[in-house]
């Protein structure tokens, strides 16, 4: 299956970090952390979607570096973009951001490079 970055519109949803960010695994038995394709670490934060209705849904996204978010911080995810996935009969959506951003704040992006 070709993978095809999907770009998500997050104009119209409050967005809350409910889990700080954690280095993404690849193999839980092992402990093998995931890399990209430059062989930077993967983290993987637990995000809470709300629409304008009061619908809610939690969304893991993956970044690097590690982002300087807070839990309980509102955020924009900037450049998020979604995966579609299939591996063994089962499939779903894998999320990546290139950075965060806080709500409300207009140029501000924190990411790890900031450290």
């Amino acid at each position: 299956m070709r993978t095809i970055p999907i770009p998500v519109d997050v104009t119209k949803l409050q967005i809350t970090c409910v889990k700080a960010a954690k280095p993404r695994l690849v193999n839980k038995d092992t402990g093998e952390i995931k890399r990209d394709k430059d062989g930077n670490v993967m983290y993987e934060l637990t995000l809470l979607f709300e629409d304008d209705f009061g619908r809610m849904e939690l969304v893991k996204v993956s970044t690097t570096p590690e982002p300087q978010v807070i839990v309980g911080e509102e955020i924009v995810p900037v450049g998020l973009v979604g995966y579609v996935w299939e591996q063994g009969g089962r499939w779903g959506i894998s999320y990546r951001a290139a950075s965060f951003r806080p709500a409300g704040s207009a140029g501000s992006v924190r990411t790890g490079a900031e450290l």
